[in-house]
């Protein structure tokens, strides 16, 4: 039997190593982790080449699932769906079913029936807490240029519990406190008269006229329509017929605007559009303003007592943000 020089048979494993070593692409050991690194300019330089790497592999693969899916035509699988929070959201059992026989007599018989059934037209009181500076007051303003029937009334130092018999004896269905922290409005007290409920909403994200880029011109007086979005429990439900008992029902299409409440994760955000059509298919929107996000911190049966209010919900925060996938409204 022939026997290879005994060097041969080595160099020809350390070239295999070599070859392998090359083709694959640089790793760190397994236990290694960027920020074992000391010094801030070396470990800032190899996150980003890390994060490089990252994006590379990714666009590659994206490249690649894309040549399989032209390759495979009317064939190729179903794109998937991308999780979201929303798509995970934890189920909850108050969800509203629009056939539910007990909860059409519910709402047949709550404080908002007189309304959907066509006997009162909303009449909106608008104040705001004591002395307040001129951004809240110019917010005010285009609230009530948003809403029809609604009235700014400044406050002069006058309680709520005052303030509620004067609205029910003056037939207003509504009363709107806007409070405000270091000239910006942050809160809003929402009683619907003469029963309630009523709702404090945190605010936030307040854009007025002046500061939204391409906003159309100031809205007419026509009623706008309401789109309520996404209140899918029982106490979203509460707070869409809350929000859509504001605005008349009867709204004016000739005006062409849009009130929209649009809750995601429990945050609602309002908007104001006017639609333009471009041609018979084409539709263009334009935002008019003013907008804002609410958080529901409260829902209150009856008017405003801070002090013996009986309270439906409260956000408890430490509770309730626990499971990001969980939501109330």
């Amino acid at each position: 039997s022939s026997s290879s020089p005994p060097g041969e048979g080595n160099e020809a494993e350390k070239k295999e190593v070599e070859e392998k070593m090359e083709k694959s692409e640089p790793a760190f050991p397994p236990t290694f982790s960027v920020s074992e690194i000391k010094n801030k300019q070396r470990r800032h330089l190899m996150f980003m080449k890390l994060k490089q790497e990252k994006r590379k592999q990714k666009m590659q693969l994206k490249k690649k699932k894309k040549k399989e899916r032209e390759a495979l035509g009317d064939k190729a699988p179903p794109k998937e769906i991308p999780k979201t929070i929303e798509n995970q959201r934890v189920y909850d059992e108050t969800t509203v079913d629009p056939e539910d026989e007990e909860i059409a007599f519910d709402e047949g018989t709550d404080e908002f029936s007189a309304y959907f059934n066509g006997l009162t037209n909303p009449q909106v009181l608008i104040t705001t807490s004591d002395r307040p500076r001129g951004r809240t007051v110019r917010f005010c303003e285009q609230l009530a240029t948003v809403i029809p029937n609604a009235y700014v009334y400044y406050r002069r130092g006058l309680a709520l519990k005052r303030i509620i018999p004067q609205c029910v004896a003056r037939n207003f269905t509504y009363l709107i406190v806007v409070n405000e922290d270091r000239k910006v409005p942050n809160g809003l007290v929402l009683c619907h008269l003469p029963d309630g409920p009523t709702a404090h909403f945190k605010v936030s994200s307040a854009r007025l006229r002046k500061e939204i880029k391409r906003r159309g011109k100031d809205p007419t007086e026509h009623y706008p329509e309401v789109i309520l979005n996404n209140f899918t429990t029982r106490l979203g439900h509460s707070i869409g017929r809350m929000f859509a008992a504001l605005f008349p029902q009867d709204p004016q299409f000739v005006g062409r605007q849009v009130a929209t409440f649009h809750n995601q994760r429990d945050f609602i955000f309002f908007r104001f559009h006017r639609y333009i059509f471009k041609n018979e298919k084409k539709v263009g929107i334009q935002e008019l303003g003013p907008r804002f996000t609410l958080k529901l911190r409260s829902l209150q049966k009856g008017t405003f007592d801070s002090k013996f209010g009986e309270y439906e919900w409260v956000l408890k925060r430490h509770e309730m943000d626990a499971c990001r996938r969980k939501f109330q409204l």
